[in-house]
């Protein structure tokens, strides 16, 4: 039978990567993204805002259960001390953590056991200078993931966080974070998509099983 995944963010960078891995490896996937995403296999797109969880209700409502929910849609404001928007510090916190409780609440109840939840953090989230409210809700996720593991361990569905360093999408080019200019990791290279997508894959397949509430940290060597 085929497996059903809904991810979030599909219309670039790592959500449309995780998109398209798992529709090679075989899953159906419902994209949920403000721009509309265009991907090949089985592939249905539903646009929605996640900047306004409160819609999302709807946007999901008669949507076939779900055996795995990847939140993998973001954005990034930067600034230092001095210089902090309160609004954009509401903005990533709506995006990143609220979008991701409305999802789990609305599709987790109807999940199969032994599902699957991968939430997209960030290896900034300990700490990185300029970015203390973008790594204050990648943090946020970390405390929503363990806890949802430990709540839904009994029915075997596994909730994991993926952490990626500087990755070569187009959130690079965001004026939005040019307070912190890009800076290759140790490896010489930024991350690429579709390694972050490997390793989502490995934990929604059936060999992920054995590992919920883990942070896995995919940065080139940046946070050595």
């Amino acid at each position: 039978m085929t497996q059903h995944a809904v991810v979030t963010g599909t219309s670039s960078g790592i959500g449309k990567a995780i998109a398209a891995k798992l529709l090679d490896d075989g899953w159906a996937v419902t994209g949920l993204s403000r721009t509309e995403s265009s991907l090949v296999g089985k592939f249905a797109w539903l646009q929605a805002d996640l900047s306004d969880p409160e819609s999302l209700p709807d946007v999901l409502a008669g949507l076939e259960p779900a055996d795995a929910l990847v939140h993998a849609a973001g954005f990034q404001r930067t600034a230092h001390i001095g210089s902090l928007d309160p609004a954009a510090l509401a903005g990533m916190f709506t995006v990143h953590v609220a979008a991701a409780s409305v999802l789990a609440n609305e599709l987790v109840p109807s999940m199969p056991d032994g599902g699957r939840i991968v939430l997209l953090g960030s290896r900034t989230s300990t700490g990185m200078p300029g970015k203390s409210h973008y790594a204050a809700t990648k943090a946020a996720l970390m405390g929503l993931g363990r806890t949802w593991a430990q709540e839904l361990a009994p029915r075997g569905i596994t909730v994991n966080v993926l952490s990626p360093g500087p990755t070569d999408t187009p959130m690079l080019n965001d004026p939005g974070r040019a307070a912190t200019p890009v800076k290759l990791p140790a490896l010489g290279a930024l991350v690429d998509p579709e390694d972050v997508a490997a390793l989502a894959a490995f934990l929604l397949g059936p060999h992920g099983k054995s590992i919920t509430g883990q942070n896995y940290v995919i940065c080139g060597g940046a946070s050595l």
